[in-house]
């Protein structure tokens, strides 16, 4: 018997190196968007200091920035049923196609 018979076509074998899993500090994105593509660019803001560095940066067509968008808006709603409300400090940032967050 063929062993690819018993596997579900859905499921997906998601591979994650040390490296990634570690993953990098970010407290500040900025979202532009194009007709084809949404680009997130995701940034350590020290305080204090003028220069800011752009610790990765994800492109996504849009489906999927929607779908990402579904993801991170259930993940919070879930998070607030556990921890309680997240409040904002501060008002987002709108300048041109850009979102500060």
């Amino acid at each position: 018997m063929d062993n690819n018979q018993n596997q579900d076509p859905n499921n997906i074998n998601i591979q994650l190196n040390e490296v990634i899993a570690a993953g990098v500090y970010v407290n500040l994105a900025l979202v532009n968007h194009s007709p084809s593509e949404f680009v997130l660019d995701f940034i350590q803001l020290m305080p204090g200091v003028q220069q800011a560095n752009v610790r990765s940066r994800v492109i996504l067509a849009p489906l999927h920035a929607k779908r990402v968008l579904a993801a991170l808006q259930q993940n919070i709603t879930n998070y607030e049923q556990q921890f309680g409300e997240i409040k904002e400090m501060e008002p987002f940032v709108v300048g041109g196609n850009n979102v500060q967050a």
